[in-house]
């Protein structure tokens, strides 16, 4: 890495600050998601942004907590639907 750094300081910069833009374009797709209440994409999304392995700022933990929020809720609300269908056809 230090002799990449010597050789070719500009090629460097250049890898982070594409790894700053790709990370910005999946906040942004969160944020577009979550607008459009698609959490699995907004799950989606930041999970790509932690998988980037930077530390995450307050918005990203946000944008993350709130995208599994709403996934795992939805899902235990279909799951609450077949609970109860299938306690009504058992008690019959």
């Amino acid at each position: 890495m230090v002799l990449l750094l010597l050789l070719c300081p500009q090629s460097l910069v250049t890898m982070v600050d594409k790894s700053e833009v790709v990370q910005k374009e999946l906040v942004q797709k969160a944020k577009l998601a979550e607008q459009a209440e698609r959490y699995d994409d907004m799950a989606a999304s930041m999970k790509a942004v932690t998988e980037e392995g930077t530390q995450l700022s307050n918005e990203e933990r946000n944008l993350l907590s709130v995208a599994y929020k709403n996934v795992v809720g939805a899902r235990r609300s279909s799951w609450r639907v077949v609970s109860s269908i299938e306690q009504k056809t058992e008690g019959s």
